[in-house]
């Protein structure tokens, strides 16, 4: 993904559009901070149609008792 200026986006914008509907992503930089993306409406739909961990575990398919119970051991401290 290529980074481009507010102003540069601007004076270019049919073409980072176009380059966006190709499958070349841009992120919009403001004072050299990274403020927004320009992607295709196909990328975003299929963004936006990723599931939700929850959505994911609600929907498993097994019984309850599939699931092995948790071992309710703690672990020990781990040295950093």
């Amino acid at each position: 993904m290529r980074e481009i200026p507010l102003k540069d986006a601007k004076a270019t914008l049919s073409a980072v559009v176009d380059q966006a509907v190709e499958g070349t992503p841009s992120i919009i930089t403001r004072h050299g901070r990274k403020d927004a993306v320009i992607l295709s409406f196909a990328e975003y739909e299929r963004l936006a149609r990723v599931p939700s961990f929850g959505s994911l575990l609600a929907a498993f398919p097994g019984e309850a008792e599939d699931i092995p119970p948790r071992s309710g051991e703690l672990r020990p401290p781990v040295d950093l």
